[in-house]
């Protein structure tokens, strides 16, 4: 008995990171399965079952714009067994807004950024355009009778910056996943939106939707026929929608650190680089101090372009 005290206590005492992982890790995820959040995590979340020696599963609790997903990582244990991928949506655009049940910054421990979704500007193949002048030209022609999708923050946003410059009218409709938006977009419900490089390339490719133009610096290989919004002369767009890996509030620092490397060398890894590819995600992972000010940075950068622009969300 004695021995085993002995023993329980020198395992507590060992550093948190030498403890980790005892059991399965669990990723969860503020979006439904089939979209670009839900196929970028499970990519990972393979990886790093692999790398730790454990089962990592994916629990997608989608709804409230990933507040109830947030919301349950911060209620969780610190010990590493629980993790949030952050967006956008959760960490910026939510708490920007509104007073959701946890603090961006207090209530979560930064571990590492995964990298960014490829964007397109999408639109319904019965919307007579075929470039981004003559859709903004159709829209302006039809003030009030056109609608748009979002099914997240970063697209909502994309959507006002094109839209609102240029005082163009659209009704907004948002949705919960890229996958029911895009049905909508097919079948001429919606006639507008801003769609992630899961969901888009096929239905383009098959003629159901039409892409205007990409948010990427570069052509995406996904669909190197569609021009960047620099080529189109589309300006005003700041938005690139990024995710990353944040554990609960007060997580160890060296829990972080091991956790932060695991997930680096997943995405270091050339067939996790190959499959983020044929999503069109550009994979960059971070140290937990990096994500802090990549966090921090980007909290600003929504702020600025929210007050000055007076966009107004839904």
């Amino acid at each position: 008995m004695l021995r085993l005290c002995i023993l329980l206590a020198l395992f507590s005492a060992l550093p948190a990171a030498a403890q980790f992982p005892s059991k399965p890790v669990r990723l969860i995820v503020g979006f439904p399965p089939g979209g670009a959040a839900d196929v970028t995590i499970r990519i990972i979340a393979q990886g790093l079952s692999a790398q730790l020696g454990q089962p990592v599963t994916v629990d997608n609790r989608p709804g409230a714009e990933s507040v109830i997903a947030a919301n349950a990582v911060r209620e969780s244990a610190a010990d590493g067994h629980t993790l949030f991928m952050g967006t956008n949506t959760a960490m910026v655009a939510v708490p920007s807004r509104a007073n959701p049940p946890y603090d961006p910054f207090r209530d979560f421990t930064p571990i590492s950024t995964l990298g960014s979704f490829t964007m397109f500007l999408v639109i319904s193949p019965k919307v007579p355009a075929t470039n981004v002048a003559e859709f903004l030209a159709y829209v302006r022609a039809n003030p009030g009778k056109l609608n748009y999708a979002s099914s997240n923050s970063a697209a909502l946003l994309a959507a006002v910056q094109l839209l609102a410059p240029q005082k163009l009218e659209m009704t907004h409709i948002p949705y919960k996943g890229d996958a029911a938006a895009l049905n909508d977009l097919m079948t001429d419900r919606i006639h507008m939106m801003f769609g992630t490089g899961t969901g888009v390339p096929p239905l383009v490719k098959d003629g159901r939707i039409r892409a205007l133009a990409t948010l990427l610096q570069a052509r995406s290989p996904l669909l190197p026929d569609v021009p960047t919004g620099a080529e189109v002369k589309v300006q005003g767009i700041s938005i690139v929608p990024w995710a990353a890996i944040f554990g609960p509030g007060k997580m160890p620092e060296d829990l972080a650190r091991r956790l932060s490397r695991d997930i680096n060398a997943v995405l270091a890894r050339s067939d996790t680089r190959e499959q983020f590819d044929r999503q069109g995600f550009e994979p960059g992972g971070s140290s937990p101090q990096a994500l802090a000010a990549f966090h921090k940075a980007q909290w600003d950068a929504w702020n600025k372009t929210v007050r000055e622009q007076g966009l107004k969300f839904d």
